[in-house]
C-alpha cells in the first residue's frame, strides 16, 4: 500500500538514503531539506533528478526544523498537496565532537534545537492531521549511544539523542489512543557512508579545549578513527533506509516499537531490551497497558 511520507533531514546520510528507498518502494515522499535555494541547492536538484530518472514520487520540500515558520509552511504545503499524511520520519541530526566543558551553553542549545526541538516542532505541525485521521506512524531515527557503550568527546550529541529517545518513547504512549504507531530505529555508529563525523561541529571555547588536548593528546581527532576500528568491513548504512522502508511497508498494528542495526555492537540492543521490558511492565502496573499498542479511535 502506497503511503504519503514526510521525512526531515533528507539532504544527505540516512535521510537521503531513506527518502529514496521509500520512494523506490512506491510511496509518495516529501523530502525535507534546508536552504534548497542556497547551500543545499545541489542536493535538492539531485533529488528532483532522481525522481525524474526513476519515476519515483520524490518531492523536495524546504524545511528548516529550527524555524517554526519553516516547519508550519512545509506542513501546510505537504497537506495541501495530499490532503492526508501517513508517516512522519524524524531524521534530522547534527553531531559535535570535543570535550563537553569546551562547548558553550549556547552551542548545546543550538544542538538540542536541531536534534530534539526540531522533531517536536514537526510533530506539533503534523500530529493534528494524524489524530484527525485516527491513524499514522511516527518513525524516529535514534542512536545506540542512548543506552550503549559511549566514548568520550561526544557528550552533547549523546545527550541530545537521549532526549530524542525519551521524547519518542513518551510521545508514543500519548498518541496511541489516536491510532498512531511509533517505531524507533536505532543505528549504531557509522564512520563511512554518512556525513556525521565529516560535518561534526567543534567546541567554541578554544582555551578549555586546549587544556583537554594537553591531557588527552589528539583524542579529539582520533575519535572517528577509533570508532571506525570497531566497525566491521561490511557495515552498511543503507540498511537503515531499508529498515525504515520495511517498517513503513508493514501493515498497521504489526510494526515494531524498536529496531536496531548496530554492526559495532556497543551493547544497546541488550540494554534497550531490558529498558523496554521494564517500561511495559511499569505501564501494566499503572493500568495503562493499552498505551503500548495503538488503538483505532471510535468513529474511524
Amino acid at each position: 500500500m502506497a503511503r504519503n511520507v514526510f521525512i526531515s533531514g533528507a539532504s544527505s546520510g540516512f535521510g537521503l538514503m531513506t527518502s529514496r528507498a521509500l520512494a523506490d518502494a512506491g510511496h509518495t515522499v516529501f523530502a525535507g531539506i534546508r536552504d534548497i535555494g542556497g547551500r543545499n541547492a545541489e542536493q535538492a536538484a539531485a533529488a528532483t533528478e532522481y525522481a525524474k530518472d526513476t519515476g519515483a514520487d520524490l518531492r523536495v520540500v524546504e524545511l528548516d526544523v529550527t524555524s517554526e515558520e519553516s516547519v508550519r509552511r512545509a506542513a501546510d504545503d505537504v497537506l495541501s498537496e495530499t490532503g492526508r499524511l501517513d508517516v512522519v520520519v524524524h531524521n534530522v541530526g547534527h553531531m559535535v565532537v570535543g570535550p563537553a566543558e569546551a562547548f558553550t551553553a549556547e552551542q548545546l542549545a543550538e544542538l538540542y534545537d536541531t536534534n530534539v526541538l526540531g522533531a517536536h516542532r514537526l510533530n506539533r505541525a503534523l500530529l493534528p492531521t494524524l489524530r484527525i485521521q485516527g491513524e499514522g506512524l511516527l518513525v524516529w531515527i535514534g542512536s545506540t549511544s542512548t543506552r550503549g557503550g559511549t566514548p568520550p568527546y561526544l557528550a552533547p550529541y549523546f545527550a541530545a539523542k537521549a532526549a530524542l529517545d525519551a521524547l519518542a518513547a513518551t510521545t508514543a504512549l500519548e498518541v496511541a489512543r489516536f491510532g498512531i504507531e511509533t517505531t524507533i530505529v536505532v543505528p549504531g555508529s557509522f564512520t563511512h557512508g554518512t556525513n556525521h563525523y565529516a560535518h561534526a561541529g567543534r567546541p567554541a571555547d578554544a582555551d578549555i579545549a586546549a587544556e583537554y588536548e594537553a591531557r588527552y593528546p589528539q583524542l579529539m581527532e582520533e575519535i572517528g578513527t577509533r570508532m571506525a576500528a570497531l566497525e566491521p568491513a561490511d557495515a552498511d548504512p543503507s540498511r537503515i533506509a531499508r529498515i525504515v522502508a520495511g517498517v513503513v511497508g508493514t501493515p498497521a498494528g504489526r510494526r515494531p516499537f524498536r529496531v536496531h542495526y548496530d554492526p559495532s555492537d556497543d551493547g544497546a540492543v541488550v540494554v534497550n531490551a531490558v529498558a523496554d521490558r521494564i517500561r511495559a511492565e511499569f505501564l501494566t502496573r499503572l493500568g495503562l497497558a493499552d498505551l503500548l499498542h495503538p488503538t483505532t479511535p471510535k468513529g474511524h
